[in-house]
């Protein structure tokens, strides 16, 4: 492990930097009113969550030992010290890592955005600080600025680049990496586990990181925060780091996070005023439509870490079916991918990713750009809305040849989305809308009938 002394003197040095200037800052841009800013964020719907590492080489195995849940979070489930733990970042060269490759997949994905992690609990960062030392360009063999080349392949494919930066920091002293090996998941609730150090941590670390990702790389659309859970964080500090970013990107946003609003799993606000542009309900979608900005994030199986050892894969169809679903209720789906140690993404995830896009070219119309439903949930599926449309997403297919829609709806013209030239058959009742629709579903998964209203 560094000594605390010469961690002590980067950070002086971080500070000395940080308060002149050592990085050019982004040019002045004219500040948009919030709708204005939220604007591409609420059009695009469906983004990239990737989560990658040192963690990545570990796969959430150590022996015979299987970590549970998240292989994210080996250092602290399967009870590294921060010197054990220290050997995995010195190993970390992706040589098959091809940004453009990955930016390629999420686009052709149907996705609009990546949200990559710069750095994750146990502190190593994917990028070229001068903060720290303890990154991609100065332990690694790899030597190359990882967020730098997503940025610059996100820029070149029209793809809304944004980075995750946890508040955690297992590795350094002045945050959690003094209390290993005796940190555990028990203690992340418990107010008495505590460092008084971490205000330092806030100020003279994590701050100026922060701030180098914020000018170095360009514009970025979203700054997603992790760890805002732990006792030594306050909603004080979220508040102060949240109108610090937005002084350096006036237009990029901001999840909720970033305070200690956020009502566990659910991911939306509690009560009171809280720093932040949209909530964050993970590994789960609400029952009903939320009446604010809100974005589930989600794996494809139990692990946002690369683990082998998971096989519980979501299927293609019900990760096309979630995507609606979240879209009919306002929301944006954050689809997370989890690389291997060597720059790979799983075979099983690129089958997804597949899948997904071969949906969204042909149904895309109907997501992007797509308001909540004004009708209840539907038993055959669910209804997106667009100006003057109402897109029927039909998870089950009537055998019967008839499609029942809401009462309400005032048909002028119904076409299916894969036949846009022939329309459709409507009859009006008092108790529901009939629409006559071929008996073989023209899509295997999610077939779209789109409703031209009156």
């Amino acid at each position: 492990m560094k000594t605390v002394k010469r961690i002590t003197l980067i950070a002086l040095i971080a500070i000395l930097n940080f308060n002149t200037g050592y990085a050019q800052d982004t040019p002045k841009v004219k500040k948009l009113s919030d709708d204005e800013r939220m604007e591409w964020w609420r059009d695009a719907k469906f983004g990239m969550f990737i989560h990658w590492g040192a963690y990545s080489i570990i796969g959430g195995e150590r022996g015979t030992k299987i970590a549970g849940g998240g292989a994210e979070w080996a250092m602290d489930k399967l009870d590294y010290t921060v010197e054990d733990y220290e050997k995995f970042p010195k190993m970390f060269n992706p040589t098959m890592f091809d940004a453009d490759a990955w930016v390629t997949m999420a686009k052709n994905a149907g996705m609009k955005y990546i949200v990559i992690t710069s750095k994750h609990h146990e502190g190593f960062s994917l990028w070229d600080s001068k903060v720290s030392d303890y990154d991609v360009m100065d332990v690694s063999p790899f030597k190359r600025d990882v967020i730098k080349e997503i940025a610059e392949a996100c820029k070149k494919q029209d793809i809304k680049f944004c980075f995750y930066y946890s508040i955690v920091d297992w590795h350094h002293p002045h945050a959690q990496g003094n209390l290993y090996p005796n940190y555990n998941i028990a203690q992340h609730d418990d107010p008495s586990v505590v460092n008084p150090k971490f205000p330092k941590y806030f100020k003279n670390y994590m701050k100026p990181q922060v701030k180098e990702l914020l000018t170095n790389y360009g514009d970025v659309g979203v700054v997603w925060f992790d760890g805002d859970w732990i006792s030594d964080y306050t909603t004080e500090m979220g508040k102060e780091l949240y109108d610090f970013i937005r002084d350096i990107q006036p237009n990029t946003i901001v999840n909720n996070r970033v305070d200690k609003g956020r009502n566990g799993m659910e991911g939306m606000d509690k009560e009171g005023n809280f720093a932040g542009d949209f909530g964050t309900p993970e590994q789960e979608i609400p029952d009903t439509g939320i009446d604010s900005d809100w974005e589930a994030c989600m794996t494809m199986n139990g692990s946002w870490g690369y683990k082998p050892s998971d096989n519980n894969w979501k299927s293609s169809e019900d990760l096309i079916e979630k995507l609606v679903d979240i879209v009919s209720k306002g929301g944006n789906f954050l689809l997370n991918i989890g690389p291997d140690g060597f720059g790979r993404f799983p075979s099983e995830s690129i089958r997804r990713l597949n899948a997904m896009g071969e949906w969204t070219k042909v149904n895309g119309e109907a997501i992007y750009g797509a308001s909540a439903s004004p009708f209840e949930k539907p038993k055959w599926g669910r209804y997106t809305k667009k100006g003057n449309v109402i897109y029927a997403h039909v998870f089950k297919w009537p055998k019967t040849g008839t499609l029942k829609l809401h009462k309400d709806i005032k048909v002028k013209k119904a076409t299916l989305l894969t036949n846009p030239n022939t329309e459709l058959e409507t009859l009006a009742t008092s108790r529901e809308v009939l629409v006559e629709v071929p008996v073989l579903a023209p899509d295997a998964t999610v077939s779209v009938v789109k409703i031209e209203l009156k």
